[in-house]
């Protein structure tokens, strides 16, 4: 094989990332979106203080589709956030630190984010 023809190591149409490593990098992205969302959650309480119109304002939007679609974001990455922070916190005791382990703990820290986040979606539509 040329050195022209050889691909990158790991070629990224190749290699697939396993399921620890997309959970870390989305780790980070909710990180972000839980960032922002607290932003608006924020803007929200201050709204409330500001008076009647402008809360008035805030809760058209959040109570509007598009808000709603935000909100139930922003819910997935806080429980998503806080399971895979236990995860860690487990991590930190030194146990589940074995490839198995991680594997394991994985979907468990999924299906926890979607089951407490259908829960809390239950409870405040009730």
């Amino acid at each position: 094989m040329s050195k022209a023809n050889r691909p990158l190591s790991p070629h990224l149409q190749v290699y697939r990332l396993p399921l620890t490593a997309k959970m870390s990098i989305s780790f980070r992205i909710m990180g972000i979106g839980l960032a922002i969302g607290f932003v608006f959650l924020t803007s929200w309480l201050i709204a409330a203080g500001d008076g009647r119109n402008t809360f008035e304002g805030y809760q058209a939007f959040f109570t509007s589709w598009f808000g709603l679609l935000l909100l139930f974001g922003w819910t997935v990455a806080f429980f998503y956030h806080a399971c895979n922070g236990v995860r860690h916190l487990v991590w930190d005791t030194g146990r589940g630190l074995t490839n198995e382990g991680a594997e394991k703990s994985g979907p468990i820290v999924l299906g926890a984010a979607v089951v407490l986040t259908i829960i809390t979606w239950i409870i405040g539509l009730v």
